[in-house]
């Protein structure tokens, strides 16, 4: 179901299975609207019941099937893992390695030709240009 936010003018989209837990729920706690949030700006646009209904017309039958069989998603194993600061051993060490490569790196480098500074632009000289209009007393 393409939408616009009624706030930012963002065009967004409602998924089928959110439209369908959607009427669901709405179905089950007898509400008459579904609150979207705007990706954008994630304020609530409300839906009718009946706008969702008629973009999803067969809802019962998918409902049936969602309970019957319901979806098996894998979810990556990245997903669930939780960054952590680094040890102050393990900075140690890293900054240790840093330190042995840099000296490495500047032998192997041969010294770059010294540059001339850039010569400085001369100032441009601004000379008085008589008045068009001279003044009166």
């Amino acid at each position: 179901m393409n939408l616009r936010c009624i706030y930012c003018q963002t065009p967004f989209t409602l998924p089928r299975a959110e439209m369908l837990g959607a009427i669901v729920t709405m179905n089950e706690k007898h509400q008459n609207h579904y609150d979207a949030h705007c990706p954008r700006c994630r304020r609530a646009n409300s839906i009718s019941r009946q706008r969702m209904e008629l973009f999803f017309p067969n809802w019962q039958d998918a409902a049936k099937q969602l309970a019957a069989n319901p979806p098996k998603e894998e979810v990556p194993s990245t997903a669930f893992l939780k960054t952590e600061p680094i040890s102050k051993a393990a900075k140690a060490a890293v900054e240790k390695k840093a330190a042995v490569k840099k000296p490495a790196e500047k032998a192997a480098k041969k010294p770059a030709a010294a540059k001339a500074p850039a010569a400085k632009k001369p100032a441009v000289k601004t000379t008085k240009t008589a008045d068009p209009k001279p003044k009166k007393k």
